[in-house]
């Protein structure tokens, strides 16, 4: 082995390794026994500190979410703009689900990212030349990108999709062909199972519009044709029903506000409609519209209001049949007049 004397003057650790062992092979590998390892140790240590850092970060921001005051960068616009008084109602559970499924992406990114630099990193310490391999890795994305447009699309749109809070599990939801309840929620696909019970599996990146039945309060609307009868007295009837069921215990917490009977709707040739409305939960919704559709037609039928529209519609009728529908005659221009019109 040559003698490495003259070289270690210009290392100190060789220098002193050699001093040491007077082993010039040994004191000739000092910087890859020694110095190499630890620069390896270190940049893993670092990648580690930096993961668990960035992580603990995700976790309080989710952790959070349980409190009232929502962070402003899991929050949805919606509910940037106001803050109502029902909203604490439905908010906390659905947050931390939306929060936990985010803080699980971001806590995945960011491991895939760290570890991937610090990959690098360690392979450069091993003498790798990293160019080629970074514009290998350059090209071989491009080519993934291209034939995975599709999938980054998905992945894309169920990512916002959880950030804005568009719709969670248990929700009802209408997204175009499939209507029913979201079974399940992923970055890629979310199920959806209809009435029927099929079971429905769409991609996010396909779903251009979201009909959410089940996201913060609904609107109970129900609209009762009374004929030709008393308008005042059949809203005044309603309206004493609709009260009623509001104050019932079982219902009272259901509503929001108070039901209110807005008065004639339309008017039809079978005479006037009536609208009810109420401002409820999503869940109770359908609940409360059966039991105020039944509490309506029932106080109407005590008042006696419901007789009197059954007898509205039955107009009296000749026994004798028109001019114009018998005899040769009907055909003449001189009973034109007399024939009902219509659309031509």
């Amino acid at each position: 082995m040559p003698d490495v004397s003259a070289a270690c003057k210009a290392d100190v650790l060789c220098q002193q390794v050699l001093d040491l062992t007077g082993n010039q092979w040994l004191a000739s590998s000092s910087y890859v026994l020694f110095i190499k390892p630890l620069r390896i140790i270190g940049i893993i240590v670092i990648a580690m500190l930096i993961r668990w850092l960035l992580h603990r970060a995700i976790d309080r921001l989710a952790q959070s979410t349980s409190r009232a005051a929502m962070p402003a960068l899991l929050k949805p616009l919606k509910e940037k703009v106001s803050v109502t008084a029902e909203e604490g109602q439905f908010i906390p559970e659905r947050r931390r689900q939306r929060a936990e499924a985010i803080g699980s992406v971001l806590r995945s990114f960011v491991s895939a990212l760290v570890f991937t630099i610090a990959g690098l990193l360690v392979l450069g310490e091993f003498g790798f030349n990293l160019a080629p391999l970074l514009a290998s890795a350059g090209i071989v994305g491009v080519a993934i990108g291209f034939g995975a447009q599709s999938l980054v699309k998905d992945l894309i749109a169920g990512l916002f999709m959880l950030l804005e809070d568009q719709y969670g599990v248990g929700d009802t939801v209408d997204v175009g062909e499939a209507t029913g309840v979201v079974e399940s929620v992923g970055l890629r696909i979310t199920t959806v199972r209809d009435a029927r019970g099929v079971l429905w599996y769409i991609r996010n990146g396909e779903i251009v519009r979201v009909g959410n039945k089940s996201q913060g309060w609904a609107m109970v609307v129900i609209d009762i044709p009374i004929g030709f009868v008393n308008a005042e007295e059949a809203v005044s009837v309603m309206r004493t029903a609709a009260e009623t069921v509001a104050a019932e215990p079982e219902h009272q917490t259901e509503f929001l506000e108070k039901p209110d009977v807005v008065g004639v709707e339309q008017l039809t040739v079978d005479g006037a409609v009536i609208r009810t409305i109420a401002k409820t939960t999503a869940d109770a919704q359908p609940v409360l519209q059966g039991v105020l559709r039944r509490a309506l037609t029932d106080a109407l039928d005590a008042a006696g209001i419901s007789e009197r529209i059954a007898a509205s519609r039955l107009g009296p009728r000749s026994a004798i049949p028109p001019s114009w529908l018998v005899g040769p005659e009907n055909s003449s221009s001189s009973m034109k007049d007399e024939r009902p019109g219509g659309a031509s």
